[in-house]
């Protein structure tokens, strides 16, 4: 297991439910000949330089995410879209080691077809930032602050989307406003939700 990344034993060593079930995904995933590396506080397999897929865990369930999923073929129809708004990530999600025993060659054929996937240079159709839902406080704020406006536009598309997708996740409009009005000044220094 050469491609064994030492920086990554840290997440294999924490105690916690998942453990056993990460201990046996890391053992498939090395045998694979990908390489390990540590990308966002996670175990990510990379093929060439490329990210292929990460390792992480949740409190109902572990998960292997696909940054590709949504091109990868599913035959055993296990690939999960995290939430409507993830675009290309899917994810093959594991309650407990027996399930992934049970499916190991499944998981195995999956990261193959990933590296197919990559290998192809297919590449995910994103939305646009127009296709995301602009919530009405958020369009009449634009409307009535041209700077603001100015601003928001010269924002880097994935910015922008973040904000869109906060913004419009609130289900009252109270929230919203109080949303938009805790970043407009980040927006007006062309900053991030995360910068």
């Amino acid at each position: 297991m050469s491609n064994r990344n030492p920086k990554a034993d840290f997440f294999f060593d924490k105690t916690g439910k998942w453990k056993p079930a990460f201990i046996k995904l890391r053992d498939i995933s090395l045998n694979t000949g990908l390489a390990e590396d540590v990308k966002w506080g996670c175990p990510c397999y990379t093929y060439q330089g490329k990210n292929i897929f990460l390792m992480h865990g949740f409190r109902d369930y572990c998960a292997l995410l696909f940054f590709k999923g949504a091109l990868m073929k599913d035959p055993a129809k296990i690939l999960v879209q995290q939430t409507e708004n993830v675009q290309s990530a899917r994810q093959i999600r594991f309650t407990d080691l027996q399930q992934i025993a049970d499916l190991e060659n499944v998981i195995r054929n999956y990261i193959f077809n990933a590296v197919k996937v990559e290998e192809s240079g297919a590449k995910v159709a994103m939305k646009t930032t127009t296709a995301f839902e602009m919530p009405e406080e958020f369009i009449k704020k634009l409307e009535t602050d041209a700077e603001l406006k100015t601003a928001f536009q010269a924002l880097t598309p994935g910015r922008q989307r973040a904000y869109l997708l906060y913004f419009s996740s609130a289900k009252q409009p109270v929230t919203r406003e109080s949303r938009i009005e805790k970043y407009i000044p980040s927006i007006l220094e062309g900053k991030g939700m995360n910068d």
